[in-house]
């Protein structure tokens, strides 16, 4: 027992004395050092200042008298402002940051940061100053491409692969914060894929390395020096980063920046299918075991799909990549070269199959769903026929099942909801307060066109299908509605 003390007492002093030693001068030193890694690529990363001319302000305070007063024709001639005026402008000026991609002079940053602009500078690192142009820009991925003409080669750096850059790994973030000029801030790469909602193709990385106003256009390194983000927005309080940044990963913006460099234009891919998320309760309601691929809503007419994919499809690959989010189609989409034909995979009423389409170019689709959607002649409102007595005023429990009440659309309803007179079927009378159907986006005026993707005609055939999902043990009953303003989506509404 007395041996086994000496070794217990031992091994603490052990301890001790282990704890207590100085650091080893492998730790000494703290993180390994970028400064080289910063010097080699400073000179590449440039600061941008756009310059526009804005409506100025009152001018310098001067008393307003009284017209007619002695003193009136005096005081004009000594104002100040006489000249201005509303017309008076100002000169407003912004900083941002951008880098050198070639050495020609074809420059990236934000197309924020260029917006409006009527006069653009780019500041290189050894003080030269030189007016760019714009090359292109892209309010979808807010990239942009400047060309500068310096006489010589510039310093430049390369793309790397973002998709490399995982949570945990080391980036170096170099820009303008402030128009303090060139700043290098360190960090890691915080999480992948951000949605933040300011477009359709977010796919951020967050990153922890300070980012603040006029680092906007800059550049995210990798520590093998090669660009995995371009810098473009933050979290901030009155202005100030507080501490979660978020950068455009290059795998997604290098195809939209060649296109510009190239076209002074975006040529996207487009499939003409209008698309939302397949939520839980969408999935309960058609039976499915997961909520991946992205749920057609509608299919423009004219478009790349039309004829082939109908409403109600549930898109689960395309190209043969898997689609997990309704939001990964019209990235994977619009990188995708126009008129290539596609193999897409669709769920349709259970089964599987797999459609080819040829893709159209996203720009010239937005114009063709434009003059779709442009207002047409209002036609004669028809003459109304006589409707059955139970249609009229259902017996149906549909508020105690879903929540809502129906009945078929007359002209009085037409009026009272402000339905166009081309539009026929069920509307939605009354919403039951606090039903799921209330919190889904239920509202009176709403049609209901198809339930379970089968279309309905009357109230009966609504109520039906409503009593078949809840026999069949369905949990939810997915629904096809249209608002007044013939947006169509696809809402399921849990069963009472």
């Amino acid at each position: 027992m007395r041996a086994a003390g000496w070794i217990m007492r031992s091994l603490v002093v052990a301890g001790v004395l282990a704890v207590s030693m100085p650091a080893t001068s492998l730790y000494a030193k703290g993180p390994e050092s970028v400064a080289a890694l910063a010097e080699q690529l400073s000179p590449a990363v440039v600061n941008i200042g756009t310059s526009r001319r804005v409506p100025g302000g009152g001018g310098v305070p001067f008393p307003d008298l009284p017209d007619g007063s002695p003193l009136e024709e005096l005081f004009d001639e000594h104002n100040p402002n006489n000249g201005l005026g509303e017309e008076q402008m100002q000169e407003a000026r912004s900083l941002g940051s951008g880098f050198i991609i070639s050495p020609d002079g074809i420059v990236v940053t934000n197309n924020h940061v260029i917006e409006g602009a009527e006069e653009i500078e780019v500041y290189l690192t050894d003080g030269t100053r030189l007016p760019a142009k714009v090359v292109g820009k892209d309010d979808k991925t807010d990239l942009a491409v400047l060309k500068v003409e310096a006489g010589h080669e510039l310093p430049f750096v390369e793309f790397g692969d973002s998709d490399g850059a995982v949570v945990g790994d080391w980036v170096m973030a170099i820009g303008n914060p402030f128009g303090l000029g060139g700043s290098v801030t360190l960090g890691i790469v915080s999480a992948r894929n951000r949605d933040i909602q300011s477009g359709p193709y977010d796919q951020f990385i967050q990153t922890d390395a300070a980012i603040n106003q006029g680092n906007s256009g800059g550049p995210l390194f990798d520590m093998d020096g090669k660009v995995v983000g371009i810098n473009t927005a933050i979290i901030a309080r009155g202005g100030s980063s507080l501490g979660i940044g978020f950068a455009v990963p290059v795998n997604l913006a290098r195809p939209v920046i060649d296109q510009l460099a190239e076209f002074g234009e975006t040529r996207r891919g487009w499939l003409g299918v209008g698309i939302q998320e397949v939520s839980e309760d969408i999935a309960s309601s058609l039976g499915l075991k997961n909520t991946a691929g992205a749920l057609v809503i509608d299919v423009t007419k004219g478009g790349p799909s039309e004829g082939q994919v109908v409403e109600g499809d549930i898109i689960l690959e395309f190209d043969g990549k898997s689609i997990a989010r309704m939001r990964d189609l019209p990235r994977v989409v619009a990188e995708t070269e126009v008129g290539k034909a596609v193999p897409v995979k669709i769920l349709r009423n259970g089964a599987e199959q797999t459609l080819s389409i040829t893709l159209g170019r996203l720009e010239l689709g937005e114009q063709l769903i434009a003059r779709n959607n442009a207002p047409a002649t209002p036609a004669p409102a028809p003459t109304p026929e006589p409707t059955a007595t139970e249609e009229e005023a259902p017996e149906l429990g549909l508020p105690d099942l879903v929540g809502f009440d129906v009945a078929l659309l007359d002209e009085d309803k037409r009026a009272e909801f402000g339905i166009a007179p081309e539009e026929d079927g069920i509307v939605v009378t009354s919403v039951k307060s606090g039903s799921d159907a209330d919190q889904k986006g239920f509202i009176p005026g709403l049609l209901v066109t198809e339930v379970n993707q089968k279309e309905i005609g009357t109230v009966d055939e609504l109520s039906e299908l409503v009593g078949q999902a809840k026999e069949a043990g369905r949990p939810a009953v997915l629904f096809k509605v249209i608002d007044p303003t013939g947006t169509s989506r696809f809402i399921a509404v849990r069963l009472g």
